[in-house]
């Protein structure tokens, strides 16, 4: 697949993400991710972010997703800027959530690294500032 066409697929998948508020996990697995997939997250499982880990496992990246709703409620998902190039794309952008034990929000610039093959992501690591998120945890 070309450039642009891995870019559209993003689009309408953070556009899902965004609007259902993290309702969309199945769209994710259906169309984005593919049968292998390398998967990364800046906290590296540290508490209280332990969901945000490495999976390179398709079955229990489910898990990212679980613990990342079950603890916390989107209010955004807003990606203003795709760069792609070959089998690359970023994606740049910020996003809000509140922590359901606390009701505190935490707002943070996003920016989402993918690698696609044959039209399926292949590899994704996320970056964020993970201090807003832990502060709101507390």
């Amino acid at each position: 697949m070309s450039s642009e066409a891995n870019v559209q697929l993003l689009k309408e998948a953070y556009r899902r993400w965004n609007d259902t508020k993290g309702g969309s996990v199945d769209y994710w697995f259906d169309s984005v991710i593919g049968p292998q997939i390398s998967f990364g997250s800046v906290p590296r499982g540290a508490q209280p972010l332990a969901f945000a880990t490495d999976y390179d496992d398709r079955a229990k990246l489910r898990g990212y997703f679980h613990g990342l709703l079950a603890d916390w409620a989107m209010q955004h998902y807003t990606v203003d800027e795709y760069i792609a190039q070959g089998d690359v794309v970023i994606a740049r952008g910020s996003t809000a959530w509140t922590c359901k034990k606390t009701g505190k929000a935490a707002e943070t610039p996003k920016m989402d690294f993918w690698r696609f093959k044959d039209g399926k992501a292949v590899e994704f690591y996320e970056y964020f500032d993970t201090n807003c998120m832990v502060e709101a945890t507390r």
